[in-house]
């Protein structure tokens, strides 16, 4: 019977222990995608409370306090810290075999030093160590990013976000290059009138613009555009549904725009043709300054309206959709191409039956310009555990080339989700690893291999997004 977190968790064979703690293990991390707060980076923040750095924005466990039966008072309510982890501690002993009962259990064990399982008859004991060395200096935002490693941080950001703290830390001296990430899902969000001309009114302002046409849009995004690209920004990202590859015509998108901006609902079609457009906007102006582009899709989000109402979106009530976007996929893809206006692309599939879908479609736009242009997304989302991190490596295997892979990101709001990386470069250790003990990768590689894991871990991304 193996111990469970100890240097060697996961890694089942001896040629997996080598190629993580000699090849992947000690590499930095380049975190290209995650949601964490500058203002916190800029500022410093120190936490209260163990409570306050894990609980106090990850959805993920929240959903699972739900389904344990925990009251919100306990989750978003005002319960007090040392309740609200009780609560956590309570609930642990029934999430194994869920990957947070890992994440926890890495996140004691490489930030707080902690070996103990976390259950209620440890609750106490491992709240109070955890809350004293948040006192110290070691723990503060910024510390915690040094303690793991971490190279590069890539934020996501609205385009009409001030970048005002990202400007702070760079003007700090801080060494972890936190950089801004272009996520202009609100200028394409037609579907609420009201909303959405406030969004425009914001726009026109920060950019100095005049917003009365779909090409005044396109130009104020453009301002914005160029004013991301001076704060370091080297990446798009957008949250959809689906694809979307609608025809339109410049007057149609111009009669879209009056009638949203007047107040008017719009039809599914024209929703479809005004967001058709901006995507293929959108997808210029990576081209144009040399971004990645990043499409995260299959999500249906905010299901629970009881619960929408009383603590917001983000708040742990998304699902996983089940659309059928392949053709608006490669339209889009191929429209772009057509013009010569392909960027790099990333694709993260949220259904998990998609990881085929993906790769089939990505291999249709490769133009050996640079290798992998366009890459099968890290497992995102409910697919962030074993099963689904292993389920993508081996579609992109299959139908792709996972030795040019950029590697895996947390998508966190946490300082302490680093452990992500380490966990998904242990499973790929073990995975590549277990090739080379069937014989189905040949030993006398090994030398290929060892550059292979280290490439996927750290230098293919280092080299893909040029940072």
């Amino acid at each position: 019977m193996k111990p469970f977190i100890h240097e060697n968790f996961m890694l089942q064979s001896e040629t997996a222990v080598h190629l993580f703690h000699n090849h992947a293990k000690e590499l930095p991390i380049i975190d290209y995608h995650c949601h964490l707060d500058p203002k916190e980076i800029a500022d410093d923040h120190k936490f209260r409370s163990i409570t306050e750095l894990w609980l106090g924005s990850d959805h993920y466990k929240w959903r699972i306090l739900r389904a344990n039966g925990v009251a919100e008072k306990y989750i978003t309510g005002n319960a007090s810290d040392w309740d609200k982890f009780l609560k956590w501690a309570e609930t642990m002993p029934y999430c194994m075999r869920n990957p947070l009962y890992h994440w926890t259990h890495l996140e004691l064990k490489t930030c707080f030093g902690i070996d103990k399982i976390l259950n209620p008859d440890t609750a106490r004991e491992i709240y109070d160590e955890c809350n004293e060395k948040l006192q110290s200096p070691e723990f503060t935002a910024k510390n915690l990013m040094l303690r793991y490693n971490v190279e590069t941080v890539c934020t996501t950001d609205d385009p009409v976000d001030s970048l005002e703290y990202h400007k702070q830390i760079r003007e700090s001296g801080f060494k972890v290059k936190v950089l801004p990430t272009w996520r202009p899902d609100a200028a394409m969000a037609v579907e609420n009138p009201a909303a959405y001309r406030e969004y425009i009114d914001k726009l026109a302002k920060v950019s100095n613009t005049k917003i009365e046409c779909f090409d005044d849009i396109v130009k104020a995004l453009l301002v914005r555009h160029k004013f991301f690209e001076e704060h370091g920004c080297r990446l798009s990202d957008h949250g959809m549904e689906e694809f979307y590859a609608d025809d339109f015509t410049a007057s149609e998108l111009d009669a879209i725009f009056k009638k949203v901006y007047g107040g008017t609902t719009l039809t599914e079609a024209e929703i479809r043709k005004f967001k058709s457009a901006m995507l293929i906007e959108f997808g210029k102006m990576d081209a144009d300054t040399g971004w990645t582009q990043q499409f995260h899709y299959g999500v249906i989000r905010n299901n629970n309206t009881k619960m929408f109402k009383l603590v917001g979106k983000d708040t742990g009530f998304d699902s996983i959709s089940q659309v059928m976007t392949a053709k608006a996929m490669n339209r889009y893809l191929d429209r772009l191409n057509s013009m010569d206006k392909l960027a790099k692309t990333i694709i993260y599939n949220l259904c998990p039956t998609d990881f085929e879908v993906v790769c089939a479609t990505i291999g249709n736009f490769q133009d050996g310009s640079v290798p992998c242009k366009l890459q099968l997304g890290a497992a995102w989302w409910f697919l962030d555990q074993k099963y689904g991190i292993e389920q993508q490596m081996n579609a992109l295997s299959m139908l792709g080339l996972l030795s040019r892979f950029v590697g895996m990101l947390t998508d966190s709001r946490s300082f302490v989700s680093y452990t992500r990386h380490e966990y998904f470069r242990r499973i790929m250790c073990n995975l590549i690893a277990a090739d080379i003990e069937k014989g189905e990768i040949p030993a006398s590689e090994m030398k290929r291999v060892e550059q292979m894991v280290e490439d996927i871990s750290y230098y293919n991304a280092k080299r893909f997004f040029n940072f």
